[in-house]
């Protein structure tokens, strides 16, 4: 059995870090969820775990994104136009949405990122299926599995509203679904899940093997979806299953990536971050993450005085609105970011510096699917 699951792997980043930043990072959250009432917590996130979860590695990953653009001369130059076209149409939509209305601009953020989530966890099974070469139908239900996973909780979400919980502020998801259709959801989420499960019982029946970093993806993902949202009972259940699996694996990507591009000698000044290695490479991205929260705090929260300070400055709206979309500016880049700078086909050099270079007879790099965010599956062009 242990040949025939060895002779099926095709690991993203090596089987230590694959089970780490996936199935790792599941299973932390549920200790995390678990250890709830021991660890004081009732409710609402308390300041530590904020820290922890929300700075440390939600908004800390939105700045990672860096060190594939902005940090990268030579990548600015390949890609001027996009690079300031992204946070240029971000930021006038952003002050358009906040123009109609402050719950405007947090429900088309709250959907946006929504729809990131989801397709960041079809990126990461597309590239599994992809570098197992498995089959189109393979392919298709491993699609479905991880849809399933992640938009049959939500739909049950909307039709459940309001919750102890929300996306970014109250009310900022749609309500008013019948309930019914939360149900169907459900019913309809683990049908596919159950049919997904019954093939890779196949696989195994018929001596194909078992892709095991893909199965814990799916699994990881349900886990945390399903966890998070239909059986949470708090904003601290709900922040943990929902960070902890975007987040992390998101790191090990881009360390992957910085360390490649430094081997290149990229980066130029800021080539010794690189050097430091993962406490330089997240060090920095949690100083930009607290400057960020900083501002935010100052300019339009005022709610963590006891880690920020009194700032003592209260904006109008006329200048919340363009405040606000500013500082999201970043988060809202990364998202559109991400549907462009992971595809293969634009850019030769992304597999080697991810190490993903692949050997005679294993295919072309252009059948690599795009491996996050708001990427189309699949895309050659």
């Amino acid at each position: 059995m242990s040949r025939l699951l060895a002779s099926s792997q095709a690991w993203l980043f090596g089987r230590g870090v694959d089970l780490t930043v996936f199935a790792g990072s599941a299973l932390a959250s549920v200790v995390l969820v678990l250890a709830a009432s021991a660890l004081g917590v009732v409710g609402d996130t308390p300041l530590w775990a904020w820290v922890m979860l929300v700075v440390c590695v939600d908004v800390a990953h939105v700045w990672s994104t860096l060190f594939r653009t902005y940090l990268d001369g030579e990548e600015l130059r390949r890609r001027p136009g996009l690079y300031v076209a992204a946070p240029l149409v971000a930021y006038l939509l952003g002050v358009l949405a906040y123009l109609v209305s402050p719950g405007t601009f947090w429900r088309l953020f709250a959907y946006a990122a929504l729809f990131h989530f989801v397709r960041q966890q079809y990126g990461w099974v597309s590239l599994y299926g992809r570098k197992a070469r498995v089959s189109s139908a393979e392919r298709v239900l491993d699609a479905a599995a991880i849809y399933a996973a992640t938009l049959g909780p939500v739909i049950w979400w909307h039709a459940n509203l309001p919750r102890a919980f929300w996306w970014f502020v109250e009310n900022d998801f749609l309500s008013g679904l019948p309930r019914w259709v939360g149900t169907v959801a459900l019913v309809l989420h683990g049908l596919v899940l159950v049919a997904w499960g019954g093939f890779q019982g196949v696989r195994l029946v018929r001596g194909e093997g078992l892709q095991v970093g893909k199965v814990l993806l799916v699994l990881a993902t349900w886990g945390t979806w399903y966890g998070g949202i239909v059986l949470a009972r708090s904003d601290f259940a709900f922040t943990v299953m929902n960070v902890l699996l975007h987040g992390v694996p998101y790191f090990a990507l881009l360390f992957r990536y910085a360390r490649g591009r430094l081997a290149e000698g990229g980066y130029g000044g800021l080539a010794p971050l690189v050097r430091l290695g993962l406490p330089g490479f997240l060090g920095g991205l949690l100083a930009l993450a607290l400057g960020e929260e900083l501002l935010w705090d100052w300019l339009v929260w005022h709610e963590r005085s006891s880690l920020f300070g009194e700032s003592g400055l209260v904006l109008p709206a006329d200048v919340l609105v363009l405040v606000v979309p500013l500082l999201a500016l970043p988060q809202a880049t990364h998202y559109l970011l991400d549907a462009f700078i992971w595809k293969p086909s634009r850019d030769p050099a992304l597999l080697n510096r991810l190490g993903w270079t692949r050997r005679a007879g294993e295919g072309s790099p252009e059948s690599m699917a795009p491996i996050s965010g708001l990427a189309i599956p699949g895309a050659t062009d």
